[in-house]
C-alpha cells in the first residue's frame, strides 16, 4: 500500500493493514467501517490537432525538453469527453470540434488511471500558468513514448495506421 494515513478520518482510531475486497487496505479498528480503498486519480488526456498538426506541451514543472499531451483531472459529476474538451480550453484556450476515444490506460507511477481522447481543436494557442511552451508536430513525425501518455499516441499512431491514414498530414 502507498498510503501514510495513520488515523481514521471518522473516528480518529488508528488504522491498520486488513484484507477487504480480496486486498490489503488500510481500514479502521473501531466499528466505524472506515476502509481507505486508495483508488487511483481518473485523469484525462487530450492528443490535441490543430489543423493538421498535434500540439505537444511543456508543463512549467518539467524539464527543458520534455514535453506529453494535455492533461488534467476529471472533476466530479463530470462526462470525461466534455472534461478533456474543458482542459483544452483551459490549457491551450482551444475550442473543441471534436472528441473520440482513444483508450484507458492504468499509470500506477502516479497512481492515476488516464481516459485518452483524439481532440480536433481550432483557434489561436493561449497557454495558461501551469504551461512553458509548446510544439505543433506533424503526425508523421510524432513519436510515443514507453508510459504515460505515450501509450495513447502509440495506439492513435496504430489506429491511423490501420485506417490507411495517408503518411503525409493535410
Amino acid at each position: 500500500m502507498n498510503s501514510e494515513w495513520e488515523f481514521c478520518p471518522r473516528c480518529g482510531d488508528r488504522l491498520e493493514t486488513l484484507e477487504a475486497a480480496g486486498r490489503l487496505r488500510l481500514s479502521c479498528r473501531s466499528s466505524c467501517g472506515f476502509v481507505h480503498w486508495d483508488n487511483p486519480a481518473p485523469v484525462l488526456a487530450a492528443l490535441v490537432e490543430l489543423q493538421g498538426r498535434i500540439v505537444l506541451a511543456r508543463n512549467q514543472a518539467w524539464a527543458p525538453g520534455a514535453f506529453g499531451l494535455i492533461t488534467g483531472f476529471l472533476e466530479r459529476d463530470e462526462d470525461p469527453a466534455d472534461g478533456v474538451a474543458r482542459e483544452v480550453e483551459e490549457e491551450l484556450g482551444l475550442s473543441t470540434s471534436a472528441v473520440s476515444l482513444i483508450g484507458v490506460y492504468p499509470f500506477a507511477r502516479r497512481h492515476e488511471v488516464i481516459i485518452a481522447y483524439h481532440v480536433v481543436a481550432s483557434g489561436a494557442i493561449v497557454l495558461n500558468e501551469e504551461l512553458a511552451e509548446y510544439r505543433l508536430i506533424a503526425p508523421e513525425k510524432l513519436k510515443a513514448w514507453d508510459f504515460g501518455t505515450g501509450l495513447a499516441v502509440r495506439d492513435w499512431l496504430a489506429g491511423r495506421a490501420k485506417a490507411g491514414t495517408p503518411a503525409r498530414s493535410p
